[in-house]
């Protein structure tokens, strides 16, 4: 049932990164600036910025099928993975989000945002350390019930 639980939120994740994706790359200028610095700007055109997120989208989502066929016989690793790459999708939504605030004419206090890139990156971080932690639990829960 988790298993079918995440696949849903995998797929509503995409939905919505593919949504949002969508309607910031038809507001980008032609030239997305990513890095404002006096000494080293970083900018790239709108359909390279365009390809290489998608490519970096569709890597990580592929992953799911992948795992699926591979460990396919352990369901709470494939709930798992499916719930890791949708905190990745989540971390995609808001990059693409700030790329695009961050190229609008708009006076924006870009502190504010910060929290939540962090905040997503946080959340990668403990759902990567989730699966040791309940493989760890598991395996000493079952050496008790013995």
């Amino acid at each position: 049932m988790a298993l079918k639980v995440f696949k849903a939120i995998w797929f509503l994740s995409l939905l919505i990164f593919l949504g949002v994706f969508m309607y910031n790359y038809a507001g980008l200028p032609e030239v997305v600036n990513l890095v404002d610095s006096i000494d080293s700007p970083l900018s790239l055109s709108r359909e390279a910025l365009f390809y290489s997120l998608l490519a970096v989208a569709a890597i990580l989502n592929v992953f799911v099928f992948i795992i699926s066929k591979l460990y396919s016989s352990n369901p709470d690793f494939k709930s798992w993975f499916y719930g890791l790459i949708t905190t990745l999708n989540i971390f995609l939504i808001i990059g693409v989000n700030f790329v695009t605030l961050f190229n609008s004419a708009e006076k924006f206090d870009y502190s504010r945002i910060g929290n939540i890139i962090y905040g997503s990156l946080l959340l990668v971080v403990l759902w990567v350390a989730a699966w040791p932690i309940y493989s760890l639990v598991k395996k000493i829960s079952a050496k008790q019930a013995v």
